[in-house]
C-alpha cells in the first residue's frame, strides 16, 4: 500500500519564492550532497523570516499516526552577525539555519509493515537514485522471509531527489518501484549527506509511532554484504536488554581538516572526541531501545553527521554500544586490494561488510550461499 500527503507533492518546497531583504546574504548558500553543489538556498523554503527555532523538547503526547501533514520552517537568522558564523562554509551555515526543522511530510508510508511480530526489522538508508542498489539487496540479504521460525521484514528509507531537473521523473519512477514492492518509507527533504541525520530522526519517529512488535532492528547503508542468518545467530544468545551493537570507534576525533567528507569545524563540535558510537555501514539495536533513542533524540539539537548522532542519544541514555569483530563497516582489511576484501570465505562469517557495489554483490551472496567450501570457519558468533 503507497500513502501520498494530499497536496505535498515534493517540488512544492523547492520552488522559487520572493525573499526578503534579511537574506541578502544567503544567496550564495548551497546545499551539499556527497561532495556535489546542489540547488540554493532561497530554492528550498518557501520564505525565511528571523524568527527564533521553536525549543526542542520531547513530547508525551500519543501519536498514532504521522501527524506532519505540511512543512513551515523559517530560517534561523539571530546568529547572522557572529564572526564565528561569518566564517563557516556556506554548507554549514544553511545546516544552521535550519537545523531546528526537525520533521518533514511523509510522502509514501507503509504502517502495515509493522502489523505483526517481527523478530529482525531490515531497515537500508537508499537515495532515490540508486534504484540497482535496492534491488540487489531485494535479491540478497534483504529478502522477506521467515529463518528458522524467525520473521524478517525489510524497509528502505528515502527523501527526494536533490537534484530539481532530477526530481519529477525520479518521483514517478520510485512511486512505481513501491507498487511493485511495497517496502518504501519516503520523507519531504532533500536526500543530502547532512541529511542523513533527518532519516536517523524520522526512522524513530516512525518506528515509535506505528512499531509495537518489533525485537531487534538492524539498519545500514546500502552498499553493504549482511548475513541475516549469522545475524540472528548472534542474537539467539542475547538476553535483552539495551543492546547497540556495531563496529564501534571509541575516542574518535571529529575531523578538522576541510577537504575531509565528514570536516566538523571547532565551532560545531568543540570536544576533543566525540562519544562511543556505531559506524552507520551497519548495526543492530534492541526495538525498545530505538523507542527510547527516539525520545533521546528530541532532546537533542541535530548533528551533520548521522552515526554520531546516534552516539550521542546513546550517551545520553547512558548506553554504551557494543563492539563486535563481525561488523567490518570499514571494510575488511585496510588495503582495498588485498585478496582478503574478495574471500567468500571471510564473509561467510561476517555479519555485516561495507562496502560492495551491486554486481559484487549478488556475486559475493551466490559464492557464499552456493556449496561453499571453507577450510576454517572464524569463530565470531
Amino acid at each position: 500500500m503507497m500513502l501520498l500527503q494530499k497536496g505535498n507533492i515534493p517540488n512544492q518546497f523547492f520552488q522559487s519564492q520572493p525573499q526578503k531583504s534579511a537574506l541578502s546574504q544567503e544567496e550564495t548558500i548551497k546545499t551539499q550532497k556527497r561532495g556535489e553543489v546542489m540547488s540554493l538556498t532561497n530554492n528550498f523554503w518557501k520564505k525565511a523570516v528571523d524568527v527564533p527555532p521553536p525549543a526542542v523538547k520531547a513530547t508525551e503526547k500519543v501519536v498514532t499516526s504521522w501527524d506532519v501533514t505540511a512543512t513551515n520552517c523559517t530560517a534561523n537568522l539571530n546568529f547572522t552577525r557572529e564572526d564565528w558564523f561569518k566564517s563557516l562554509e556556506p554548507h554549514f551555515q544553511q545546516f544552521l539555519f535550519y537545523r531546528h526543522c526537525r520533521y518533514f511530510p511523509i510522502l509514501i508510508n507503509h504502517p502495515e509493515k509493522c502489523s505483526s511480530e517481527i523478530d529482525l526489522l531490515v531497515v537500508v538508508k537508499s537515495v532515490i537514485t540508486q534504484h540497482d542498489r535496492r534491488e540487489a539487496i531485494r535479491r540478497t540479504w534483504g529478502q522477506e522471509r521467515v529463518l528458522d521460525g524467525r520473521k524478517i521484514k525489510t524497509l528502505f528509507l528515502l527523501g527526494v531527489a536533490s537534484k530539481e531537473e532530477e526530481r519529477p521523473n525520479y518521483q514517478k519512477l520510485l512511486e512505481y518501484e513501491d507498487r511493485i514492492y511495497g517496502d518504501i518509507l519516503q520523507w519531504d527533504f532533500l536526500d543530502t549527506f547532512f541529511n542523513l541525520t533527518l532519516k536517523e530522526v524520522h526512522f524513530l519517529k516512525w518506528f515509535n509511532i506505528y512499531c509495537h512488535h518489533v525485537r531487534y532492528i538492524f539498519k545500514g547503508d546500502d552498499d553493504v554484504f549482511v548475513s541475516p542468518e549469522n545475524i540472528l545467530e548472534f542474537l539467539k544468545d542475547q538476553k535483552g536488554g539495551d543492546l547497540f551493537v556495531g563496529d564501534v570507534l571509541v575516542k574518535a576525533k571529529p575531523i578538522r581538516k576541510k577537504e575531509n567528507k565528514y570536516y566538523i569545524p571547532d565551532s560545531l563540535y568543540s570536544k576533543t572526541y566525540y562519544p562511543p558510537y556505531a559506524g552507520g555501514g551497519g548495526f543492530v539495536m534492541d526495538g525498545p531501545l530505538a523507542k527510547r533513542l527516539h525520545k533521546a533524540s528530541e532532546n537533542r539539537e541535530l548533528y551533520p553527521i548521522d552515526d554520531v548522532y546516534l552516539g550521542m542519544c546513546l550517551e545520553d541514555l547512558k548506553v554504551a554500544p557494543v563492539a563486535h569483530t563481525g561488523f567490518k563497516t570499514f571494510g575488511l582489511v585496510k588495503n582495498k586490494n588485498s585478496k582478503m576484501n574478495r574471500e567468500p570465505c571471510f564473509y561467510k562469517s561476517m555479519l555485516v561488510v561495507h562496502k560492495l557495489q551491486p554486481p559484487d554483490l549478488l556475486n559475493m551472496w551466490d559464492l557464499v550461499h552456493k556449496h561453499l567450501s571453507c577450510s576454517q570457519k572464524a569463530n565470531i558468533l
